[in-house]
């Protein structure tokens, strides 16, 4: 994994937050901001996560028991049920919300031996401590840790060793506010692709292709190059084996003790290096040819991945070129802005507009809130703190086309929440001009002159 130090990152400010639980909160809040970067710095080193290091804070300051702390428990839990589907790469612009603690969730599929990129980048002027935490999703089972960050490593990168599914959970501290920009994209694990000034455009036989009739499948990745071109090593390591036989021709292997690998080189004009030989990325090995049972084809390189006890592994994604991360915004930025629906609309789970399975149906009158957009779709939450993906082109501003306008005949507590029990967040005086930008459950989501916002029954 490489990890980049961002040593310029500063403490979080601390939101205004309303009533008795401000006073709690910034009290327990010093308490954790006393453990610092230094605590930070010293997580990356050691077995706890960043996210487990101030989950641990919260319970020793006794803050896992105030209504803040337990939210945030509670969606970090959450988060690691519930995500959404990703194709890599994937871009998209989000906003974090001080008054409801949250954690977004993203679940995409990987290839045995890519490497995943994961970066955040904070808009300017948001100072707040974020937690990214990568998983692996195995059915049935608890999620598997695989590389984590915080605020101090806003970039880091892992490879994956399976093929199968992972999971990236974003998590904010409490009382966070603000927009972030995150990017997850794949690339290839193997430093220096095996053919020296070529690239996976020039593979032209692929894993698994029949041989011989069919009676074996093609246990790597044929490179086609002219005679003579360079065959180099893909990673540092040691040659543990040279030769020629029938099938390969003249062969090298270069061991990969790092990752428990052996990469295998075959059909080559000439080998250049030695048994026991230490060698760099970069390095030649041989010369392309086609010596073994590639006489009759042009020349080109058999190159092979071996792992000890699994045996040989399509090399592909360990070589393929990244692609270029789609653009993570297309028109105007509504996060953090609430919307409805034009027409109904369903919910996805997915940014893929043709995805039908699992979504749920919207009404018109719903506020959803915008959390994120990602290339032609928004990323919102409903009241009943549902979140998925709707078509940017589906939605207009609550507050530019609201419901209806009126004057509060008498004073009115506004809550977070759609219901009688959430507690109340402002208040606003009788004949008080409001803006009802959505409906649900015999709830009204107001909106104050002076921008205040929540669910009263009017």
């Amino acid at each position: 994994m490489q990890i980049q130090v961002d040593s310029t990152i500063a403490r979080p400010t601390i939101r205004p937050f309303t009533g008795w639980l401000w006073a709690v909160l910034a009290g327990l809040m010093l308490m954790l901001g006393s453990c610092g970067k230094q605590q930070t710095l010293q997580a990356i080193f050691q077995k706890s996560t960043p996210h487990q290091v101030y989950v641990r804070q919260l319970t020793q300051s006794g803050l896992d028991r105030r209504p803040a702390g337990r939210a945030w428990l509670t969606a970090a839990g959450q988060a690691l049920r519930d995500s959404l589907v990703v194709p890599l790469p994937f871009a998209e612009t989000g906003y974090f919300r001080p008054e409801v603690p949250a954690a977004a969730s993203y679940r995409y599929a990987v290839r045995a031996g890519e490497q995943v990129h994961v970066s955040l980048a904070l808009a300017a002027g948001v100072n707040a401590r974020v937690f990214l935490d990568a998983f692996e999703v195995q059915p049935g089972q608890t999620r598997a840790p695989l590389a984590s960050a915080d605020t101090v490593v806003l970039d880091f990168r892992y490879r994956a060793e399976t093929t199968g599914q992972h999971l990236l959970r974003v998590q904010p501290e409490l009382l966070t506010a603000g927009r972030y920009t995150l990017r997850v994209a794949r690339e290839p694990s193997l430093s220096v692709f095996p053919v020296g000034g070529r690239n996976d455009a020039a593979a032209g036989s692929f894993w698994g292709a029949n041989r011989d009739g069919g009676s074996r499948r093609h246990e790597g990745i044929d490179i086609f190059a002219p005679r003579g071109t360079p065959a180099v090593a893909a990673t540092d390591g040691f040659i543990t084996r040279t030769g020629e036989t029938a099938l390969g021709g003249r062969v090298v292997w270069l061991a990969d003790a790092a990752h428990g690998e052996h990469l295998y080189y075959a059909h080559l004009d000439k080998q250049l290096v030695s048994p026991g030989q230490r060698v760099r990325a970069g390095d030649t090995l041989g010369l392309v040819g086609n010596t073994g049972n590639a006489r009759t084809t042009v020349p080109h390189l058999h190159f092979g991945i071996y792992q000890s006890g699994r045996g040989a592994i399509d090399p592909f994604p360990f070589v393929q070129r990244a692609a270029s991360a789609p653009a993570p915004q297309a028109g105007p930025d509504r996060r953090g802005e609430f919307v409805r629906l034009r027409t109904g609309a369903a919910l996805r789970p997915t940014v893929a507009a043709n995805n039908s399975s699992q979504s749920m149906k919207l009404s018109k009158q719903l506020p959803l809130l915008v959390l994120g957009q990602q290339g032609p779709a928004l990323r919102v939450q409903t009241p009943a703190g549902q979140i998925g993906y709707i078509a940017t082109q589906a939605v207009v501003g609550a507050g530019a086309a609201p419901l209806r306008r009126l004057l509060l005949p008498v004073a009115l507590e506004l809550r977070g929440r759609p219901a009688a029990t959430a507690p109340a967040c402002t208040a606003l005086a009788a004949r008080t001009a409001v803006v009802v930008l959505g409906e649900v459950n015999g709830f009204s989501l107001l909106r104050g002159p002076q921008g205040q916002t929540g669910w009263a029954a009017i």
